[in-house]
């Protein structure tokens, strides 16, 4: 006959509970659908670009800004196959139409876009690739004198912006382009320029004008809208500016 023994058991001398599973801030669950139709919906809503701080202030909880980025990538995927895209430019994020759906968008609405002219373009191209620059190094590149209404016309439409002097005779005044510049080319610095193919003037304006900009490479005249009166200018203005004169 054969006797078995049996082990008996450790005692059991501590208890574990587990804890349920809470989302913070940091786990990768914590934005979750409804979060991201957050951020859809307000940047769909918005009149204006939004930044990653203007999207954390839709939610109460604290939101760390790559989970913001990661629901902002997230979003563009799902609107990868829409007639809109959700682009990050200067000022922020935004939706915006895709130029494949600009011809249909036209038809709405039966107001031309203006279009520039080749001194526009070519002193836009310059201040854009060579910033910050004065008006006589603009005159000396493109060989001509700048008319007072090109410069006026480019402020006006809000692309470019005095931001200084520069620290020679005369302290002419050193011309660079805006946000809003960046903004209208859907660009998110400057770096996101065209890259130039040939340093000319007119090239650069060119390739500017493929960069959604309407140019119109045939034009003669500028039209020039000051206060509701529209004006017509030669392009070639002999007009000096300020610095040419000293």
């Amino acid at each position: 006959m054969f006797v078995v023994a049996r082990e008996h058991p450790k005692p059991i001398t501590e208890i574990h509970f587990l804890k349920p599973h809470q989302d913070t801030p940091d786990s990768p669950i914590f934005m979750d659908d409804h979060n991201k139709r957050v951020i859809e919906t307000a940047l769909l809503c918005a009149q204006e670009p939004l930044s990653v701080a203007d999207l954390s202030r839709l939610f109460v909880e604290d939101i760390t800004t790559a989970d913001i980025n990661e629901a902002l990538t997230e979003l563009q995927g799902a609107w990868d196959d829409k007639g809109m895209e959700l682009v990050h430019i200067a000022t922020g994020w935004r939706f915006q139409s895709r130029l494949s759906m600009r011809e249909y968008l036209d038809r709405l609405t039966p107001e031309k876009p203006p279009k520039y002219s080749r001194a526009v373009m070519e002193t836009l191209a310059i201040i854009a690739y060579r910033q910050p620059v004065t008006r006589g190094e603009i005159e000396e590149i493109r060989g001509v004198a700048v008319s007072t209404n090109v410069m006026k016309q480019l402020e006006d439409r809000g692309w470019v912006e005095m931001i200084g002097h520069k620290e020679t005779i005369g302290r002419p005044g050193l011309y660079a382009t805006t946000k809003q510049f960046l903004d209208d080319l859907s660009l998110t610095n400057l770096q996101s320029l065209p890259m130039l193919e040939d340093a000319a003037p007119m090239a650069a304006a060119e390739q500017l004008g493929q960069a959604i900009i309407e140019f119109d490479p045939d034009a003669t005249v500028e039209t020039v809208i000051i206060n509701e009166v529209v004006e017509e200018v030669t392009p070639e203005s002999e007009e000096p500016s300020d610095e040419t004169k000293q």
